[in-house]
């Protein structure tokens, strides 16, 4: 009965419900034999009730796990009984009424092996074999074999050293079976009663020593099961030193028994093992249905018929006109009785799942729906804790928790995009779509009620059906954070002219306006030197030209900074090398086949390798340095590569230069990579959407001034 058990089958058996009809229609023929002897009937109900358990629990289980042992040997020991009861009746009667002995004799061996190897069996070993069907250790062998021979040596003195065989009550037949040498050994009674409870405290001691090194499900499994059964052997050996069958010995041996079935059925229950709530369930609404059909009947028919002293068959047909229109409210409160005491105050897990289908296809803001997810699910499975993890880029994020006023966990980086283990969460369960990471489900249950099989099950639907709604809810992060980025880089753009622009004017103040001032004043003082000394104004003029043509310089070179004409004329190719050729840096271009492409692609990818060779020339200017630029599709590609001491991304903060490459990037729908580590190089590279055009509309090369 492990909770874990791979041996439960899709279509549950309907035999072991048979078995338990054939214990009940046994246990009722023995009754009728019971009341035709005038035997006491109250003595025997305890007994038939704990049987009639061993049989409802057993069948329970066998019907949805066929090989379980421990409901194999619970319904085989009901039907033994049952016929035990029923052998020794038939006996206690035939002796009475002078049936033959050919009959008598089979029905007496019939009424002591039922018991020898009916329960016997039962109440020694299922504490050993419990939960899984399976010895603790093989060192339980030696105990197992003692058993064995217990029941056999035990048999054996039953069979041939009784002088007389009996029934149910002590009157019998002469046993054709006796020997005299068997029936002089001294009685094994006292052996007996003292081997009896003695060989069911051993095997109940397996069970706690299980107990000690079980965890989870298990644990609380055997728990109920060693309370219930140190109950049951506090009842059985009173019962055994006790030889006075009284109504108080036979509710006491009753209860003893039935703590058995009891202790097994709570522990099965409990965690929902096998699918077996829905089972009970249903009994549960129909047996209480038919109940309540029963009272009604009796009720109308035999109450009030007695009463006013008419006819049944007007009454008979009102009680059925009443049951049938109380049909449909009966059964749904029946039905929320059985819910409450199947699955206590939580939910089916039925309604689990529909109501959150019913909030995931409702209008919620995705800000409603993750609360409603985790309140769902804490409420599903009765945890004392539910989180919802989005998987955002490498990071799990905790994006909702129950209870509300449980603060949320830490984000957590995730390694080759798994889910990493969650401190304090007993289950947690990945969040998947299309073989795609989305998130993951974690809850937390109290020590005293551990994930059962059917909250796995439970939450692994609910993960299931999860998958679109984190997709949902990662998308709109997404775009917001799209959003939050395209604001910013809108800011930094905006930043960045105003910075372009208060640079060109500071050069253009301190360096081509300075030089133009000083050469206006030259050119007066030129002016008045001319009917003085025409010497000095011709060498004056030949300074004032050099003068000239070193301010049309500094303007061509603010020009270049704008747009560089090369890259306008020559495309990116000759734009590149003609700046890695005036670079102090060991650089090498590979361009290969490379046409042209829009002038914003051309700039974005020019200005964006110029960048990443300034950073090399400041931080590893004697390394050896690669510019790659590739076509593939529609796609253009670039990589500025070198072996120098490299650093960690992870500790540096992004410059103004990188973040500039990304913004150029970003508005034309690109994407930058920047790949390094302490002692293997750094490598920047990017790629964007870009069509080659036959002819691309270039901007116009600034206009050489001239004088």
């Amino acid at each position: 009965m492990n909770a874990v058990s791979s041996s439960a089958v899709a279509r549950p058996a309907r035999w072991p419900w048979l078995a338990l009809a054939l214990f009940l229609t046994i246990a009722g023929v023995g009754m009728w034999f019971v009341l035709q002897l005038d035997e006491s009937v109250v003595e025997q109900i305890p007994y038939i009730v704990a049987f009639a358990m061993f049989g409802a629990v057993g069948a329970l289980i066998v019907s949805r796990d066929r090989r379980n042992v421990i409901g194999l040997m619970l319904l085989y020991g009901s039907f033994l009984t049952a016929i035990s009861f029923l052998s020794g009746e038939v006996v206690t009667y035939g002796i009475e009424h002078g049936w033959s002995h050919a009959v008598l004799v089979p029905c007496a061996f019939l009424n002591m092996y039922g018991w020898l190897i009916g329960i016997l069996p039962v109440i020694m070993l299922l504490p050993l074999l419990f939960p899984d069907g399976r010895l603790p250790s093989p060192r339980w062998r030696g105990y197992l074999w003692f058993v064995i021979g217990f029941l056999v040596i035990l048999g054996v003195w039953v069979t041939f050293g009784s002088p007389r065989l009996t029934g149910s009550q002590d009157i019998g037949i002469p046993n054709p079976l006796y020997i005299g040498a068997v029936g002089r050994v001294p009685s094994l009674d006292p052996l007996i009663a003292v081997l009896f409870p003695g060989l069911f405290g051993a095997s109940l001691t397996s069970l706690l020593l299980r107990f000690r090194r079980s965890t989870g499900v298990e644990r609380q499994q055997i728990k109920w099961v060693a309370f219930g059964l140190l109950v049951a052997l506090v009842g059985i050996t009173s019962t055994t030193f006790n030889s006075e069958e009284t109504v108080l010995t036979a509710l006491v041996g009753g209860l003893a028994f039935l703590m058995f079935p009891a202790s097994i059925g709570i522990a099965v229950l409990r965690f929902h093992l096998y699918d077996l709530d829905v089972v009970v369930k249903k009994t549960v609404v129909y047996a209480a249905f038919a109940l309540f059909a029963t009272l009604v009947y009796l009720a109308l028919v035999v109450g009030l018929g007695a009463w006013l002293g008419r006819g049944s068959s007007f009454l008979t047909m009102v009680a059925a006109v009443v049951v049938a229109v109380t049909f449909q409210p009966v059964r749904a409160r029946l039905t929320r009785v059985a819910n409450r005491v199947v699955y206590g105050r939580r939910a089916t897990p039925y309604e689990v799942l529909s109501e959150f289908s019913e909030r995931v296809g409702g209008a919620y803001a995705d800000v409603d729906v993750l609360p409603r997810m985790a309140r769902v699910l804490g409420e599903g499975v009765g945890a004392t804790r539910a989180d919802v993890w989005l998987a955002i880029g490498r990071e799990l994020r905790d994006v909702a928790t129950w209870p509300p006023d449980a603060p949320p966990s830490k984000p957590l980086a995730m390694a080759n995009g798994a889910v990493p283990p969650i401190a304090g969460a007993d289950r947690v369960d990945p969040v998947e779509q299309g073989g795609e990471l989305l998130g993951a489900l974690a809850v937390s249950k109290p020590a005293s009620d551990p994930v059962s099989p059917a909250d796995e099950k439970l939450i692994a639907d609910l993960a299931s059906q999860a998958g679109l709604v984190l997709r949902n809810v990662r998308l709109t992060e997404a775009l917001r954070a799209r959003l939050a980025d395209l604001q910013a880089a809108q800011k930094r753009i905006v930043q960045a002219q105003d910075h372009e622009r208060r640079r060109l004017e500071r050069n253009i103040h301190d360096g081509a306006q300075q030089q133009l001032v000083a050469l206006t004043v030259k050119l007066r003082l030129a002016e008045s030197l001319v009917p003085k000394d025409p010497e000095a104004v011709g060498r004056m003029l030949a300074d004032l030209q050099g003068e000239t043509q070193t301010a049309l310089e500094d303007l061509r070179d603010l020009a270049r900074g704008i747009y560089p004409p090369l890259l306008a004329d020559k495309g990116l190719g000759a734009a590149l090398d003609a700046q890695i050729r005036r670079s102090p840096l060991a650089a090498t271009l590979d361009v290969g086949d490379l046409g042209r492409y829009q002038q914003e692609v051309e700039a974005a990818v020019y200005f964006s390798c110029l960048e990443a060779l300034q950073n090399v020339a400041k931080y590893a200017a004697d390394a050896t340095t690669t510019v790659t630029l590739r076509r593939a599709g529609d796609t253009l590609s670039f990589e500025v590569a070198d072996d120098g001491p490299g650093f960690d991304p992870a500790a540096m903060t992004v410059g103004s230069g990188l973040q500039g490459i990304a913004d150029r990037f970003a508005a034309l729908d690109g994407i930058v990579e920047v790949d390094s580590a302490i002692g293997r190089g750094t490598r920047v590279s990017g790629r964007v959407p870009a069509r080659e055009v036959v002819d691309p509309s270039m901007p116009t090369r600034p206009q050489e001034v001239t004088t």
